[in-house]
């Protein structure tokens, strides 16, 4: 008998150092993602928001990820955040806020200096 979990994680992540890096030249192009994984057994309803250093936040993006999924959102894909993707080089922060626990970390593919990376963010709740 397979026995279902309520959902590892929390409801509230922080991401506090995100910049979209260049495309690049090398093996890895440069990028920008959040992984975004529900293991629970009902649909995470997540609100994004984006903080800037020196303009207004972008609140209210809405993003679905289904029940014992994971979703990937490149953040200068327009399908993943609309009109407010990512521009090279700004420095920015990003917050989730989910209706239901999720486990949420943050990678970039550096090519200036050939590197990935990923990172948990901050989470409570």
């Amino acid at each position: 008998m397979r026995v279902r979990n309520m959902g590892y994680g929390q409801k509230v992540w922080v991401f506090p150092d995100a910049e979209l890096p260049p495309v690049g030249v090398n093996s890895i192009p440069g990028h920008e993602s959040i992984i975004i994984t529900n293991t629970g057994n009902a649909d995470a309803h997540i609100n994004i928001t984006l903080l800037y250093t020196d303009r207004e936040p972008v609140r209210n993006i809405p993003v679905t990820v289904e029940a014992e999924r994971v979703r990937c959102l490149r953040t200068n894909e327009e399908k993943d955040f609309g009109a407010h993707t990512a521009a090279f080089g700004e420095q920015y922060a990003i917050l989730l806020e989910s209706d239901v626990p999720v486990v949420a970390q943050y990678g970039r593919a550096e090519p200036r200096t050939v590197a990935f990376y990923t990172t948990t963010g901050y989470s409570c709740g």
